[in-house]
Formats: structure tokens, sequence, C-alpha cells
């Protein structure tokens, strides 16, 4: 099978899944929209996402588009049932949608392939490139053995190109690689703030040829502008300490005519073994902001700086 290249930008999509507030179909659709019109070809969803909805979404916008211009990735592990009981309750998730439906961790072999073949019906496609083993490690069982057999299988099939691991956790993405993952999507472990994957899941690229997409790469929203008071850092109000590094991140970035953003961005993607970005966005202008810093070329003195005052330390 021919090697899948991967735009170095993608955009995630836990907004078109309502995360944190209620969008219409109408603002996921212009979105997208701004995002394919701006040059972005790399999505990536979840059944997680909004209960379904975020796949939904995204499938009726990439159905109109030409297959083989576009990399999509979704995830497995997670499976949807229905709860009516729900109707009247909102996801305890975070997503801004009606509890219809309830999340079934299933981490078996046969569970990974019905979880993408249900995928591929909230989808409406044919086919996704990419299949994440999604957070095993929160699961009451968190044995990714029989997942990993399960996706194998399926790359084998060609029902996908790729396979892989996402997750917070960093031992989780390397338990990933070791067990046949040929690429980890890393979320906020690869960034200004954590390195958590620079040894033992770099390693573990290096060794199996693995890559990694960076997700997360603003930690929750603090490194997505200038910081100030209530902060989001990793799901939760940043602490003073943490507000006071990233401010002291953001002057030398500025010292060096870049913005904290676009170095948040750029850090990971100087890394060889990182192919690829995931970044969400809020509204169009954040979709095509975020696309433009991503290709900004960052001076590699900045990254000499940020180690040398022990803020952020040089890749190895």
């Amino acid at each position: 099978m021919k090697r899948l290249s991967i735009p170095r930008f993608g955009l995630g999509g836990a907004a078109l899944g309502n995360l944190y507030r209620a969008r219409s179909s109408a603002e996921a659709q212009a979105l997208l929209e701004a995002a394919w019109a701006a040059g972005v070809r790399h999505f990536d969803t979840a059944p997680h996402y909004g209960l379904g909805l975020s796949e939904q979404r995204l499938g009726a916008f990439l159905a109109t588009k030409p297959r083989h211009e576009f990399v999509l990735s979704t995830k497995v592990g997670r499976r949807l049932r229905p709860d009516p009981s729900g109707a009247g309750r909102g996801d305890p998730e975070g997503f801004v949608v009606p509890a219809t439906m309830r999340r079934v961790w299933d981490l078996t072999s046969g569970g990974v392939r019905r979880s993408l073949e249900e995928s591929l019906q909230r989808l409406g496609l044919d086919r996704v490139d990419i299949a994440y083993l999604h957070d095993p490690e929160r699961a009451p069982e968190p044995r990714i053995g029989a997942a990993m057999a399960g996706l194998a299988a399926l790359r084998t099939e060609g029902v996908v190109a790729r396979i892989g691991v996402g997750s917070m956790t960093p031992s989780t993405l390397e338990d990933g690689i070791r067990r046949g993952a040929d690429i980890v999507m890393a979320a906020n472990c690869y960034t200004l703030l954590d390195q958590g994957v620079r040894h033992g899941v770099l390693a573990a690229c290096r060794e199996t040829g693995a890559r990694m997409v960076a997700a997360g790469v603003f930690h929750g929203g603090i490194l997505s502008s200038r910081p100030g008071d209530n902060c989001v850092f990793d799901y939760r109000t940043a602490s003073r300490e943490i507000t006071t590094r990233v401010r002291r991140i953001g002057a030398v970035c500025a010292a060096h005519g870049v913005d904290l953003p676009t170095a948040a961005m750029a850090y990971p993607l100087s890394d060889p073994l990182v192919d690829a970005v995931m970044v969400g966005a809020d509204d169009p202008q954040q979709a095509r902001q975020n696309l433009t810093r991503s290709a900004v070329p960052v001076p590699v003195a900045l990254w000499y700086e940020l180690d040398a005052k022990g803020l952020v330390p040089l890749l190895s």
C-alpha cells in the first residue's frame, strides 16, 4: 500500500460536536467551508465528540469533496448506544448535546471493527485513512492488546491505511507503539509547557518507525493568545505559576518577532518525528489563522533562548 501523506496541519473536530457550547449546523458548515477554502485537507473526529455529532457534521461536509483530496481520522474504543432516558439530560463529558446516547467501552478486536463500522455509518463515507484507539487508559479494563490486534487486522485488510493510539498519557502512547501502532496522536504532552513524550514515546518512534501527530498544542487555550487571568490550562484554570511561565515564554517569542500561538505550533513541528499538528477552531477566522501560523518559519535562536532560560527544552 502506498504510504499515506499527511498534511502538516489538521483541523480537530471537537468543536463540531458542541464542545463547551452549542453550535448550529450552519455554524459548523461555515467553519468547515472556511477551513477548506483556506487549504485545510487533514481532519480528525471521534464518536466521543458530541456523541457522534462531530462525525455526522464532518462526514456530511466531506461527502461533497473529492475523496482523494483529504486525509480523515477517527477513533475507536468508545462505542455509542441509545439511551432514551437521557433525552432530558445534557452530556456529562462537556459537549452541549442531549444525552440520548451513552458511551460504552469495547477494546476487543471485534469491538474495534464494529466501532469503525458505526463511525463510517455516521460519517456517510466508505473509509477513513487513520483509526486511533481513543484514550484506552480510561477504560475500566485498559487492556489494549486485543484492540491493537483488531486495528492491525483492519490495516492488513486495507480498511485503513494507518493505525494508532490517541491519548494524553505518554505511557499509553508508548505501549501502543510497542504493540504495532504506526502513528500516535499525542494530546497535551508535546507542547511548550509539557514534553512528556520526549523520552519513552520518541524513543519508541525511532525504534519502530512510528510517527506522531501533536494535538492540544495550545494546552487547553493558555498558549493560544497573550495569557491573562483565568486562562485555561489542561482543562482547568491555570495557576499563577503556569501563567507567569507562559508570560515569560511569550516575552522571549515576541523578542524574536514570533507570536505565542505560532511558537506553540512550531515547537512540535520542529521535531522530524512529528508529521502534523492537530488544532481545533471555534470559528472560521481561527481556522484560517491557525493554518497560516502553522507555516510561519520560526528562528532557531528562539528555541536556544527558551532553553537557556530554562523555559522550554531544546528538541533532542
